[in-house]
């Protein structure tokens, strides 16, 4: 697969050890992250990163949608 960028808004969830976004589109993508986003956790975000797999995105940035 080849990497593509994306801009998307939905949920920001914390499962586990992860963090993922609940896509407004729908399904969701797992985020790799530099920065851990506590404070947006069940909240509308918007997400700016590369879609690195299927469902895995490497966020560039994470910010209130």
């Amino acid at each position: 697969m080849s990497e593509r960028r994306i801009d998307e808004t939905g949920t920001l969830i914390r499962d586990g050890g992860g963090f993922y976004l609940r896509r407004d589109l729908g399904g969701r993508y797992q985020l790799q992250l530099q920065r851990t986003p506590v404070d947006l956790v069940e909240k509308r975000v918007r997400v700016v990163g590369t879609l690195v797999a299927d469902d895995l995105v490497s966020a560039d940035g994470v910010a209130a949608a």
